[in-house]
């Protein structure tokens, strides 16, 4: 019967999704954002918790989840990338990721170079780590003492969660499919701009972005719950924010380009250049390539995205291209000679801020409109967290 036994469908349907949710955040609170990048530090309760959670409900050792996913950034789509769908196929990860997950979690080398600093006092020695089937198998008889029969379906529910949203959605789908809004060099994409399902992993593209941000929202259109909490917890002093991601802020009536413009352009190498892409190489690519055939405009496209690995008949194709089209070819010129204040780190601060001076002056005397809007925008540019 379980101690409950006047519960209706629904009733369980929604006491079983407050259970994965509580998963959930531990996994992406706990797991991510704690102990694999150290973005936030959470008190003991809390840390806790979200340890005994996690045993009872997915069996996870900590220093395995943190070491293969912390290899999985270090290797991102390689051959050795644990759970890339570009190298192993998306069926493969989205369907068999707890298989990929459990054949490294075996490798003793990637938990020894990429597990340190996770939690090694005797109830992870002697308990969670010595014993990770007997948190599920307590959860198990827990939820049929509850629930009676039904107790083995939210059982089951709770089983499948982790493997299927986590290893299954997150390291497949969110490698494969979604919008970007930063250009890093993996592929990782946000599924929805609603972080909300998976505690805010939906926005794996802004992650990679960033991957020591505790909040995974980036636009103004992105909610993540994970954040949220994260946010509640520190409001009653049981965590504290070590690192978020910056935003770029722009001051139009600001017209000098000053140290405080070089920091935030510099320092934010992903957001300008995202920026650019948006601002400045949309428009001109919609406009300028018109007349082209649907090769080039593609070619040129992917040249002006940030792929340069051309073979020497492609390379002497795109210069073509750009002869016959003096903005495209300014516009590259441009994009080349910003990626290259990056370059200069043995130039001294006021070089760097020279240099930036005269891109600034060099755009805006193209006469390029997009071009010249991008680079008014640039010297209002500053930082807030």
């Amino acid at each position: 019967m379980g101690f409950f036994p006047d519960l209706g469908v629904w009733q369980l349907i929604g006491l079983t999704l407050v259970l994965t949710h509580i998963t959930i955040v531990s996994v992406t609170v706990f797991l991510h954002r704690a102990q694999a990048h150290g973005s936030v530090e959470l008190g003991p309760v809390a840390s806790h918790f979200f340890r005994f959670w996690l045993w009872l409900t997915t069996g996870i050792v900590t220093i395995e989840w943190v070491a293969i996913h912390r290899k999985h950034h270090a290797k991102c789509e390689t051959e050795d990338d644990p759970h890339s769908p570009q190298v192993k196929g998306l069926n493969r990860v989205l369907w068999g990721g707890l298989g990929l997950y459990r054949a490294e979690a075996r490798n003793l080398e990637t938990l020894e170079k990429y597990g340190r600093g996770t939690p090694k006092d005797w109830l992870e020695a002697n308990v969670y780590r010595k014993w990770p089937s007997a948190g599920i198998s307590l959860m198990l008889l827990i939820d049929v003492a509850c629930f009676g029969l039904a107790g083995l379906a939210v059982w089951a529910v709770q089983m499948l969660w982790i493997p299927f949203w986590a290893a299954g959605v997150i390291n497949g789908v969110a490698h494969f499919w979604g919008y970007r809004n930063w250009n890093t060099p993996d592929a990782a994409r946000n599924i929805s701009p609603l972080g909300i399902l998976i505690g805010g992993e939906e926005l794996h593209n802004n992650h990679h972005a960033f991957a020591s941000s505790a909040r995974l929202s980036n636009k103004w259109y992105e909610f993540d719950i994970g954040w949220f909490y994260i946010r509640l917890m520190e409001l009653l002093k049981m965590a504290k924010v070590k690192k978020v991601a910056p935003r770029l802020r722009i001051n139009r009536e600001k017209l000098t380009v000053d140290l405080e413009t070089m920091s935030a352009v510099l320092g934010n190498r992903l957001q300008v250049m995202s920026n650019f892409g948006r601002q400045v190489v949309q428009p001109v690519v919609k406009q300028e390539l018109a007349a082209f055939s649907k090769l080039d405009r593609t070619l040129v496209k992917r040249m002006l995205s940030g792929a340069v690995e051309f073979d020497t008949q492609t390379k002497e194709r795109l210069q073509g291209i750009l002869r016959d089209s003096p903005v495209l070819q300014a516009v590259h010129h441009s994009q080349e000679q910003l990626h290259e204040l990056w370059g200069r780190t043995t130039s001294n601060q006021q070089a760097r801020l020279e240099s930036l001076q005269q891109w600034i002056h060099e755009a805006e005397e193209t006469g390029i409109q997009a071009l010249q809007e991008f680079a008014q925008r640039m010297r209002g540019y500053s930082v807030v967290s």
